[in-house]
This record gives C-alpha cells, structure tokens and sequence, in this order.
C-alpha cells in the first residue's frame, strides 16, 4: 500500500526525453518510410505501428559523435528545451535516436571508423560493426509532449533522414529486440491507413509537407512543437 500511495500521479509525470527517427526511402515513384508494428505484449501502444524510437538513456549523452550534429539543427534542439539546456545533450537526444534504431531494425546511420571504448552495452554493439554513428544527416521534423494524465510521458523529438545515407540499407543487423514486428517500408498514403497513434498521424501530415520541398534534407527548417495545455493543444514553431 505504502509504494501505491507514494507513486506519482500521471498528471504530476515529468516527460522524459524520447527521439523517434523517421527514415524516407525516395527510391520510387512516391517516398517510402521505415514502419514497423509494435508487440501487442508490450504494455505501451501495443500492435501500433510507429517509427522506431524510444527514451534517451544517460549513456547517450556520454557518447562523443565524430561527425556531429549541424549547428543550426543543435540550435532547434536546444531552443525550448526543458531543465537545463544544453549543445552536449542535443547530441544525446540524436543519438538516441540513431542507438533506438540500431537496436530495432538493425539500420546504421554510421560511417566505418575507429571505434572508441565504451562501458555501455548498447552502444558496444553499434561500435561492433565497425561504425561510428553520423549524425550529419538528421534534421528535426517536430517535437511532441505526452499530455499530463498519462502514465508515461515523454518530451520526443521527431528526425528524420534520407534512407540513402544508410551503412546498411539492404543488409540490416538482425535487431536486438522484438519491439517492432517485421519492419516495412510504406507510402505515407498507406501509412495513414494503419492502426497509428494518434501523434504519429500528426507527424506523417508533416512529414509530406517537408518533402514538397525540393531540397527537404537541407538547411534545418522551422520545427512545429505542441503540448497540451489543460483542455487545449498548444502548437509552436521553434
């Protein structure tokens, strides 16, 4: 009884930083990207099918990215960012994104290198296939935070990359986990017929804006931010 009365109440759950990484495949006549369904075993958005990602872990924020993340996509990081900001935990929350999607579909976005020591496991086996991670081809899409009242909430920043950057597009490593259900690449039109979360419809609409541009992999553009605010969603642009 003494540990249920002393846990939080969802609507007092701080969010935890989260990254999410949206891969687009422009190989076709329509861009494609990288979804996969969720376990229906797992207790968070079970048989939902969303884009690989997860929590920021402290070990990312330890890692030192050789080839870095641009300046002017740090900045978008940074801007609003809750607790203390900083440049040094912009890369983690990149990073993040690039271990969570090692870890679940088995894809690189690395360059072959010397690799450094690490005591972090997950991170051992990205280091194990000879790459070091690159982040110089991420750029921030959105950011998005749980409303208060769930019970788990995370402040996650969406990327996205161009697949072609991709060590290992064809031949992925088998992942480490059984998160996400056999990957697919789909169409956005496709995707939106899927049994999505709701944030994930919102960010695939944004998704195929930022590809109307000619160039949507270039300079790091506006970013859209929401989180609700009592009853109403609060919408941004960082």
């Amino acid at each position: 009884m003494q540990d249920i009365t002393d846990r939080p109440h969802p609507s007092t759950i701080r969010p935890r930083d989260a990254a999410t990484l949206i891969l687009v495949r422009r190989d076709s006549a329509a861009p494609r990207v990288l979804m996969g369904k969720r376990h229906e075993a797992h207790k968070f958005m079970p048989g939902k099918f969303v884009f690989p990602g997860g929590r920021v872990d402290a070990g990312d924020c330890r890692i030192t990215a050789e080839h870095a993340l641009p300046a002017d996509v740090s900045a978008k990081l940074v801007s609003a960012m809750k607790g203390k900001p900083s440049s040094a935990r912009a890369t983690g929350i990149a990073l993040a994104a690039v271990r969570e999607t090692f870890e679940e579909v088995g894809l690189i976005i690395g360059q072959p290198g010397p690799v450094p020591k690490t005591r972090n496991s997950a991170w051992q086996h990205f280091y194990a296939t000879g790459h070091v991670p690159d982040l110089r081809g991420l750029r921030m899409l959105a950011r998005a935070i749980t409303p208060p009242g769930r019970p788990r909430r995370f402040d996650t920043r969406f990327f996205m990359a161009d697949a072609a950057s991709l060590a290992n597009m064809d031949a992925p490593v088998v992942p480490e986990t059984d998160e996400l259900l056999t990957p697919h690449w789909v169409s956005i039109e496709d995707a939106l017929q899927l049994d999505l979360p709701w944030i994930t419809g919102q960010i695939l609409g944004r998704l195929r804006d930022a590809l109307e541009n000619p160039d949507p992999f270039g300079t790091q553009r506006p970013v859209s931010y929401q989180y609700k605010r009592g009853k109403n969603w609060k919408y941004e642009t960082l």
